[in-house]
């Protein structure tokens, strides 16, 4: 009897001990992931900062629309003395609103004539600015719409008096405003020790014809006679003997 209860004993033990684990391991949850379960999206890394000092991009910069045409801003001349009439070697820039090819910046070349883009030669001495316009865009009527011409006048050549002999500051000086004799004398400087006051003379050529007209620079001085101080024309020589 001794012995079949200590074989029975013996058997229990057995069983225990291999049904131990077996139990834990039912008693565990599954650590498998559950079927059709979402996958978790790896989280979006945050933009960097720009570094400091570093290139930005470049800037998107608006673009004129296809056709479309640039436009002429007249620039500023000088201004004309009352009653100007253009003449030889003056500089003039003859501009077109909104067509730049037929602008252009011109000088009145010896024979008073012009050039421009398309017209060709245009007359342009002995016209004021206002009918050289008005001829310009009559010319131009024939090559385009409605054109708008400005004149600028940017250098006056043409308008010149000279003073030779005896003073300081001989040659040739723009008349750009009224000018007497006397005046023209002081921009020259004045007279010289020995110029002979009573003997000066002003040269002027009238429709071909030259005049000398005699001028007494000491009676003027003296306000004797002060109509023989007179204002001076484009292209009057004063002689200082």
């Amino acid at each position: 009897m001794k012995l079949v209860r200590a074989a029975r004993l013996a058997l229990a033990i057995v069983v225990i001990v291999c049904a131990g684990p077996a139990w834990a391991v039912a008693q565990t949850p599954a650590q498998q992931p559950a079927p059709n379960a979402p996958a978790t999206p790896p989280p979006t890394p945050a933009p960097a900062p720009p570094a400091q000092g570093g290139t930005k991009p470049p800037a998107v910069q608006a673009q004129a629309p296809a056709g479309a045409q640039a436009q002429t801003v007249p620039t500023t001349g000088i201004q004309p003395p009352a009653g100007y009439i253009i003449g030889a070697r003056d500089v003039l820039s003859v501009i077109f609103w909104r067509d730049k090819d037929m602008s252009a910046d011109v000088s009145v070349r010896p024979d008073g004539m012009i050039s421009l883009p398309l017209i060709n030669e245009v007359k342009a001495e002995g016209l004021t600015p206002d009918q050289l316009r008005d001829q310009i865009a009559q010319l131009a009527a024939r090559y385009i719409a409605d054109p708008t011409v400005s004149i600028v006048v940017r250098e006056i050549n043409s308008r010149q008096v000279f003073i030779t002999g005896e003073v300081n500051k001989p040659g040739a000086y723009s008349l750009m405003m009224p000018t007497s004799v006397m005046q023209l004398i002081s921009l020259a400087g004045g007279l010289r020790e020995y110029a002979k006051t009573k003997d000066i003379v002003i040269l002027r050529t009238e429709s071909g014809q030259q005049t000398a007209i005699p001028f007494n620079y000491k009676d003027v001085m003296n306000r004797k006679k002060l109509t023989q101080n007179i204002l001076l024309q484009p292209g009057d020589t004063v002689i200082v003997p």
